[in-house]
């Protein structure tokens, strides 16, 4: 099953372009180009993850991701921005994100961390069950 990632940038040129790379990767891919419209997307599409720009005019990134932090939403959010320094990494981080990855970028890196944050994401449901030759016990349900 593919994951449904919404890609968030103000500059519809890097939209359009992650937009064609993920859904060559069979991604499904959504898209917004401001913090308002990601947030109705997340409402409205439930994404397995969000590709967060933090420089956007009106909602920033930084701000987008607060909102869904508050109203409890635990997607992954990776930012995909220009702002590199160690304190812009540490602020993204320490707001919730679950990733940061500066512009310019090589799409095999991105691919790998969405990769990453989307098993990670499918995993989490995962019933833990512990299996040895024809023995299979569910933690959860304590059964054999």
């Amino acid at each position: 099953m593919s994951a449904r990632v919404l890609v968030v940038d103000d500059i519809l040129p890097n939209v359009k372009l992650l937009e064609a790379k993920l859904s060559s990767e069979y991604y499904d891919v959504l898209t917004a180009t401001n913090g308002e419209d990601a947030l109705k997307r997340v409402k409205q599409d439930s994404p397995d993850l969000v590709l967060l720009d933090v420089m956007m005019p009106g909602m920033d990134g930084l701000s987008v991701l607060k909102a869904l932090r508050a109203a409890k939403k635990d997607l992954p959010v990776l930012f995909l921005t220009a702002l590199g320094q160690v304190d812009d990494r540490v602020e993204g981080l320490a707001a919730g994100g679950d990733d940061y990855l500066t512009k310019p970028f090589h799409f095999s890196e991105l691919l790998a961390r969405v990769g990453a944050l989307a098993r990670r994401r499918q995993n989490a449901g995962a019933e833990p069950t512990l299996k040895v030759h024809d023995l299979t016990l569910d933690l959860l349900a304590r059964t054999a």
